[in-house]
């Protein structure tokens, strides 16, 4: 990826400046893509994680079009005792984010498995840290300025596209005190010089 700098785009009649700092960016995310993706991988990728595997998923329509029982039938097969995490809406509130943090923490989750589209994954990735903490996500990253270090694995399927929430760490998530939806980890971004 090249970012343009402030110059050229005053040259070629843009508006505003960018600030362009320097940066490398690594991104970890594997994704298995085509037809029949599930059937083919997820088995051989549950051996990775323990015993328990939380199922997120939204409304139920995945349980309408035979995805939660396709993905049911592999997490049984391979011997993983699921605990269901359903209703997640979309823009998901601060509420059920912390709902499911305290399901995985209470369940000793060892994989969260979110099967939807960008709301599920946004809410899952909140959870998988929110888990691990005794305090909250929103107040340690707006009042004390750190991040979380410990997650729970977290896997997505992918139903609906749309946000490409799948492909990066960030979610866009609601605070507690707000009702509007704050990035998570944004004033970690630019923090290397």
């Amino acid at each position: 990826m090249i970012a343009h700098s402030g110059e050229y785009r005053k040259k070629n009649g843009q508006r505003g400046y960018v600030m362009m700092n320097n940066f490398i960016f690594e991104n970890k995310t594997t994704v298995y893509f085509g037809k029949g993706g599930v059937k083919e991988y997820l088995g051989g990728l549950l051996a990775n994680f323990g015993e328990t595997v939380m199922l997120a998923y939204g409304g139920g329509s995945i349980k309408r079009n035979g995805v939660y029982d396709e993905i049911m039938g592999i997490l049984n097969a391979q011997g993983k005792c699921v605990v269901e995490f359903s209703g997640i809406m979309s823009n998901p509130t601060y509420a059920k984010v912390q709902d499911g943090a305290k399901l995985a923490r209470e369940n000793h989750v060892d994989l969260i498995l979110a099967v939807g589209g960008g709301s599920v994954s946004d809410c899952c990735k909140v959870i998988s840290a929110q888990a691990n903490l005794n305090e909250d996500i929103w107040e340690m990253q707006y009042t004390k300025h750190t991040l979380p270090t410990k997650f729970i694995p977290l896997g997505t399927i992918v139903t609906v596209f749309g946000t490409g929430s799948e492909m990066n760490n960030g979610p866009s998530s609601p605070t507690r005190k707000r009702k509007s939806r704050a990035p998570f980890g944004a004033h970690r971004r630019n923090s290397r010089s």
